[in-house]
């Protein structure tokens, strides 16, 4: 049970804990799932939303990069495809398999055998333990199973298998495991300093809640820096100028599925620079990305520019030139920043490392930099037992601690997940929970988000009509699933339902902006909004719309 924003806000002002957390993305959340499970006292403080940062805009793949071994990053490609197989053990709802198919041309810059000498050593170093080992498709298969796909000089095309993920939601579920074993998280609260002990240490934070106002200290014995783009800015706090990162953009555009009807994901070499993109089939829709540019700038403002899309439609003109895609068939965009490390040895953008480095200033200070969505639950291990060995030298180490077991503990969706991974056998129990108002369409769509808490929000839809209405005509999602992430997955604005619990933003074809708000009002019921401060959710949510938008009228 989630437990009262007042209430958190209280024992985070009350309270001295072992670890405070500071970024509320993947890899925070990651940390205090891992620390509060060793029995440690764990809080986080995120200054948006959870995953509003680069864990929601990511290419949305759990996969171990087969580029990298290019790069000779044999380490980063064994460590996350393992990962790989942890994450389909602990989140099978949410990280699924995903056919990969590498199109190989008369012109492309490595041949068929080198490739196939290269697939068969990225499914060595996950132990041939990949959702399905590779095939070798000849030209006639390939136009059979892509048959939108270019076969001008084409030769051949190994197929090959990752994974698909919600990244969003792979977040919000780590945490909300995090919360349920005692964490405690509030989000949209901005820390404004670091605070210190008599010998210069840092001791704890300076928290304000954008949303009441409020500000507070609360104290901890280790702060941790997650900020990903934002950490150089905690790193400034505590008196480091010396930039860490080198952030880089990415962003994705998302198209009808029905002008990109994709069997499999496909892996595309940019004509103009070769660099590697992907086209993904994504339900209704698809995407393409990504771009990798050098970013500076405030990360809160980062976006599509007019050439980054059409960086990707030229990609996509070359590899599938029947459908002819334009910018009027860009539905919405995503950008991300990703936090990498400074690498003086790297060339271009694409040659950064995405090793990750988790280090130790001279306040105690201790921050986690760099590293990749597939490999976010080792980089937090990694952090809390550096965390231990602080905590062991202030004598404040708790002598009761246990193994956390996050490689094998289920995320919350997956409690109960049957043994077959049979999804339409979990879609008939949230229809049988919801009662027979609930549309197929609609359970399944549950099912397929929420995994086995899919049911509960059946449940708590109570055979109530208006619960069960939709939030856009022919879409599947319900009125419930609002309900539901007001009172238990902390979300508070309108931008959090619209973007990251319910994904209108990228998949609706107006974004969502006709159902907002409908949605804003149902929220200022439950959250006691006056009408002005629901007008103003409404205002913003429009402003970050048209924020995805603005490379229209670049």
């Amino acid at each position: 049970m989630i437990p009262k924003r007042s209430t958190t806000w209280r024992r985070l002002s009350e309270e001295t804990f072992d670890l405070l957390v500071i970024g509320g993305g993947i890899t925070g959340c990651g940390v205090i799932r891992d620390a509060v499970r060793r029995g440690l006292k764990v809080a986080l403080i995120e200054a948006n939303d959870i995953a509003s940062g680069t864990s929601s805009r990511s290419s949305k793949l759990i996969h171990g990069g087969l580029r990298y071994l290019e790069q000779r990053e044999f380490g980063l490609v064994f460590e996350a495809v393992n990962e790989r197989q942890v994450l389909m053990r602990i989140a099978p709802h949410l990280v699924t398999a995903q056919g990969f198919l590498f199109p190989v041309y008369d012109t492309s810059r490595h041949g068929l055998g080198l490739l196939k000498l290269g697939l068969w050593v990225y499914e060595a170093l996950s132990m041939f333990r990949s959702p399905k080992l590779h095939q070798n498709l000849g030209l006639r298969q390939v136009r059979q199973v892509e048959p939108l796909l270019s076969d001008e000089g084409l030769k051949g095309a190994p197929l090959y298998y990752d994974c698909a993920t919600d990244d969003a939601r792979l977040t919000l579920e780590t945490m909300l495991d995090a919360v349920g074993a005692g964490a405690l998280v509030l989000n949209h609260a901005r820390v404004e300093s670091l605070l210190r002990d008599e010998g210069g240490t840092i001791c704890g934070v300076q928290v304000h809640d954008q949303l009441a106002g409020e500000s507070t200290e609360v104290r901890a014995r280790v702060v941790v820096n997650a900020t990903g783009p934002w950490t150089d800015r905690v790193r400034s706090m505590s008196g480091t100028f010396n930039p860490l990162l080198r952030p880089t953009k990415g962003i994705h555009i998302v198209v009808d599925y029905e002008r990109l009807p994709l069997a499999h994901a496909v892996v595309c070499t940019h004509p103009e620079d070769g660099r590697v993109l992907f086209a993904v089939p994504w339900g209704d829709r698809a995407y393409i990305g990504t771009t990798d540019t050098d970013f500076e700038g405030d990360p809160t403002c980062v976006a599509a520019t007019t050439e980054d899309v059409d960086y990707l439609l030229e990609a996509c003109r070359h590899y599938f030139p029947e459908p002819r895609l334009a910018r009027e068939d860009v539905l919405a965009t995503w950008a991300g920043l990703r936090p990498l490390i400074q690498d003086t040895d790297a060339n271009t953008e694409s040659s950064v490392s995405r090793e990750h480095e988790v280090m130790v200033g001279v306040d105690g200070l201790l921050t986690i930099a760099g590293g990749k969505l597939t490999t976010y639950r080792v980089m937090a291990q990694e952090v809390v037992e550096k965390a231990l060995e602080l905590l062991v030298k202030q004598h404040a180490c708790p002598g009761d601690l246990v193994d956390p077991c996050t490689h094998q503990e289920p995320l919350p969706g997956a409690v109960g997940w049957p043994a077959d991974g049979d999804i339409n056998g979990i879609a008939e129990r949230v229809s049988s929970a919801a009662g027979p108002g609930l549309s197929a369409e609609s359970a399944l769509h549950l099912a397929v988000r929420y995994g086995t808490r899919g049911i509960d929000i059946g449940e708590s839809l109570g055979e109530q009509e208006a619960r069960m209405e939709r939030l856009v005509e022919g879409r599947p999602e319900v009125m419930g699933i609002v309900d539901w992430a007001v009172t238990q997955e902390l979300a508070c604005t309108l931008e959090d339902v619209m973007v990251r619990r319910t994904q209108l933003f990228f998949r609706d074809v107006d974004q969502g902006l006709g159902a907002a708000p409908r949605i804003a009002d149902r929220m200022a019921d439950l959250l006691g909004w006056s009408l002005e401060r629901r007008d103003q959710e409404v205002l913003s949510y429009e402003e970050e719309v048209q924020r995805s938008r603005q490379w229209r009228t670049d």
